[in-house]
């Protein structure tokens, strides 16, 4: 049973009955309407209102118990998802993924060093291996990103091993519908999926993204490959966002390929994707660059513009915020192609500066750049 939205609780209510009572703002609020959708966010408890009915009373336990427990291991925030896809709602914790290291083994010192050094960045972020569990160790953990194989055991998870893929993620999607569907307290521990040794990389990928997908709360492998692990923390960055706030990187103004005074300068919004596109082109540039990143709520070039998020104001604000107008000789400012229709309105705010109109699409910037160079940089 899915919770209870304010309009359903609102229909067991007085003033939906029109019964006595209606509105009597005993509860705390001033109308049942309002009781209903503040309890409906668990903003104040049912027993606020003495009229409320055992029916209402039974339904809203029910629906309001937590369909799958959240377990800790150290730091590391598993389980606790509520709902079966995630534009419902969203996915509350990512699905950590973790390397099995048999210390009985040779050489197992040289796979944890490894493993410890491996990382990646996206958006602004680092991502490592999430954690490392010890068999066969007869020692404690060995440092907080460790754990050992029977502390594992010991915790409230159920971990599935993946000998067959139909059974496998047939078991994923019953216990997760039972839990978040039924409430059902017998499927309420976080399902880790453990992977033994194999050596087809393609398969092992497949598999561990089907099972990101649905519904694991942790992934074990065996085995450790650079590659995997990146495809993998790629993918899971893309599932556990929540759908209604948009990837966004930190307004700034970002530096490439050691930039100076006579260095050219590029202007856009915070939305990652616009961003990283960007980057990417400036990075690859013969020459260096700055890029002015203005806070625009994380939206792209045009959606910022029509939302109010980028406006002429804003850039100038964040210009003068880091004193740029007194750091460059360069005067010149390359805007993006689609914001040519601000062309003046920019100029008119950012005086110190000739406002250009650059490309439309990022992978046009280094041509863009060696037609015009000479005239910017002049």
């Amino acid at each position: 049973m899915s919770e209870l939205s304010g309009l359903q609780i609102f229909k067991y209510l007085p003033a939906a009955k029109k019964q006595d009572h209606t509105n009597c703002k005993e509860c705390g609020c001033p109308t049942c309407m309002a009781f209903a959708l503040k309890l409906s966010k668990h903003q104040v408890k049912i027993d606020n209102c003495c009229y409320a009915p055992d029916e209402l009373k039974n339904i809203y336990i029910q629906s309001s118990k937590v369909p799958q427990k959240t377990v800790e291991i150290n730091g590391i925030k598993i389980g606790g998802e509520n709902v079966l896809y995630r534009h419902e709602k969203t996915f509350n914790n990512p699905c950590p993924i973790a390397v099995s290291i048999d210390v009985a083994k040779n050489n197992w010192e040289k796979k944890l060093e490894r493993i410890k050094n491996f990382e990646i960045k996206c958006v602004n972020e680092i991502f490592k291996v999430d954690l490392i569990i010890l068999k066969n160790s007869k020692q404690q953990d060995i440092d907080f990103s460790c754990i050992t194989f029977e502390k594992l055991k010991s915790l409230p998870i159920k971990i599935i091993n993946d000998n067959d893929f139909k059974s496998t993620s047939q078991e994923l999607i019953t216990i997760r519908k039972k839990a978040v569907l039924d409430k059902d307290e017998s499927c309420s521990e976080p399902v880790c999926v453990w992977f033994e040794h194999n050596e087809n990389l393609n398969d092992l990928c497949s598999r561990a993204a089907y099972y990101i997908c649905k519904y694991a709360n942790m992934i074990v492998f065996e085995d450790f490959d650079e590659s995997l692990f990146t495809s993998l923390i790629m993918l899971r960055q893309n599932i556990y966002t929540d759908p209604q706030k948009p990837l966004q990187v930190e307004p700034n103004i970002y530096e490439f390929n050691n930039p100076d005074e006579n260095s050219l300068i590029f202007m856009t919004t915070n939305f990652a994707l616009t961003f990283f596109a960007v980057a990417n082109e400036l990075e690859s540039l013969p020459v260096p660059s700055y890029l002015i990143v203005t806070p625009s709520d994380g939206m792209s070039v045009l959606t910022a513009w029509s939302a109010e998020k980028f406006t002429a104001k804003k850039a100038a604000k964040m210009i003068k915020k880091y004193d740029f107008a007194n750091k460059m000789k360069n005067r010149k400012i390359i805007i993006p192609g689609l914001l040519a229709h601000m062309k003046d309105e920019l100029q008119e705010e950012i005086k110190d500066f000739e406002i250009i109109v650059g490309t439309v699409n990022a992978f046009e910037i280094e041509d863009f750049v060696k037609t015009k160079l000479k005239a910017f940089t002049r």
